[in-house]
């Protein structure tokens, strides 16, 4: 189950945050930018870090992948343009990389092909809330 998605600028900049369970606890907006900053933070950090090289070839580390609590896991998924899509699901799923791909298309199709939406600005779109809860009831 899917309890909360987040998509991250490539600043580090929160875009985008709603909750989807009553399981967990609700976020406020300074709370949520503090997540969203602090994970792009550790995020850069955990790529430059990383000492992945294959053949002697240097291949560049996508970052934190997911990370793994006792209670919940969070999964990420970075665009190549640095736009970071992150979900918080119980221990059940294991893989989201296709699901997060597919909320990048909706961000795309919904958000970045709106005429009056701007860049690094807060996603305020009917249909990308309609269609993304959609994919999130799917799971």
């Amino acid at each position: 189950m899917i309890h909360s998605i987040f998509i991250i600028n490539r600043s580090g900049g929160l875009i985008y945050h709603k909750n989807y369970s009553s399981k967990i606890a609700q976020l406020s907006s300074n709370e949520a930018l503090t997540l969203a900053g602090t994970f792009h933070g550790i995020h850069v950090l955990a790529s430059r870090i990383s000492p992945a090289t294959r053949g002697g070839d240097a291949v560049k580390d996508s970052g934190i992948q997911t990370i793994d609590t006792k209670n919940f896991r969070i999964h990420c998924y970075q665009t190549p343009t640095g736009i970071k899509f992150i979900a918080a699901t119980d221990l059940l799923e294991t893989k989201l990389t296709d699901i997060l791909t597919k909320v990048y298309v909706l961000y795309s199709d919904y958000a970045l092909k709106n005429p009056f939406y701007n860049l690094e600005m807060p996603i305020r779109s009917e249909m990308f809330d309609t269609r993304l809860l959609q994919l999130v009831q799917a799971v």
